[in-house]
């Protein structure tokens, strides 16, 4: 995990204001939009407005991002030469929207390559990929394979509804249904991430007052082992935040696994040991390792583990 993306904050490319309060969020990442947000005639005016944002402001300690509009739309191409010239040297990744195969990731990784020699830029730009169609989650095993460049890859919940005909009419939000209505597709999404060596997130929850709400759209994810979910708000940041760190508790065993292990392997040459009423083996010890690292990239510290009496 490179980064934590517990939760990724999407700020409108031509709302000035909301450039000012995401640098005081909590949010681990901020992505501009300069997509679904921004209208066609505001296109260029949301490029310049984006550039001065990522050269104006720190961001301190997150991850900056910016959604460039569908590989095969109109703006894709001068989207991505903008803001690589305009601000590559504070440009963390690109988010390339509605990606349904390959072609769309080998587009955005040429085109990042030949402006990153161009500009003599020292550093790679990651790509991140979301997938909003039938067609793309078909396709999704083979979309992340297709560049070495990519990050992660991230659920979009509206327009996949679309796509496959969901009667409901606001994102992130689903119908009455008997089982967790995004099952298949979290898994699907999830399998083909960690597959590639890739983070995956959840998409956003489109009612933004409704903090509860977002908290019960996103457990399912995080109880999967997705890294974040998209935040709209500096609010809905922070409760995700929370959602997608391990309790505490959770961590601190997990740090108590990899000391008890160590020890057992190290010094005891054995490869099992007991923690509390519990053996741990070396399929414990990966489990562990992948919490320990999810805190820490959350900025947690481990605290002495007692097994619960």
């Amino acid at each position: 995990m490179t980064h934590a993306r517990r939760s990724c904050l999407s700020v409108p490319g031509t709302q000035q204001r909301f450039h000012d309060k995401a640098e005081e969020s909590s949010a681990d990442m901020v992505m501009f939009d300069l997509e679904d947000s921004v209208v066609p005639a505001a296109k260029a005016r949301g490029r310049e407005m984006v550039v001065a944002a990522l050269r104006g402001h720190e961001y301190a300690g997150k991850l900056r991002s910016v959604r460039v509009n569908a590989g095969d739309s109109q703006w894709c191409f001068e989207d991505i030469r903008a803001v690589v010239e305009g601000a590559g040297e504070r440009l963390d990744t690109i988010v390339l929207p509605k990606v349904e195969g390959a072609r769309h990731v080998h587009f955005a990784d040429v085109l990042l390559r030949q402006l990153e020699a161009a500009g003599g830029l020292e550093r790679r730009i990651g790509l991140e990929v979301q997938i909003e169609s039938a067609r793309g989650l078909e396709s999704v095993s083979e979309i992340a394979s297709a560049s070495p460049r990519l990050e992660s890859l991230i659920f979009g919940p509206g327009d996949l509804m679309a796509t496959l005909g969901v009667p409901e009419l606001t994102i992130g939000r689903t119908p009455d249904y008997s089982g967790e209505f995004f099952h298949y597709v979290h898994w699907r999404i999830l399998v083909a991430a960690r597959a590639n060596g890739l983070q995956a997130i959840d998409g956003p929850y489109a009612q933004v007052r409704d903090l509860e709400g977002l908290r019960r759209s996103a457990l399912p994810a995080a109880a999967l082992g997705y890294d974040g979910k998209w935040a709209l708000t500096p609010n809905q940041a922070e409760v995700l935040n929370e959602v997608f760190a391990p309790r505490q508790e959770d961590f601190d065993k997990a740090a108590a696994i990899l000391d008890a292990y160590a020890h057992a392997t190290g010094v005891e040459q054995t490869g099992a040991v007991m923690l509390g009423e519990e053996m741990i083996d070396e399929a414990s010890r990966k489990l562990a390792a992948v919490m320990v690292e999810r805190g820490r990239a959350a900025g947690m510290t481990a605290r002495p583990w007692q097994p619960a009496t």
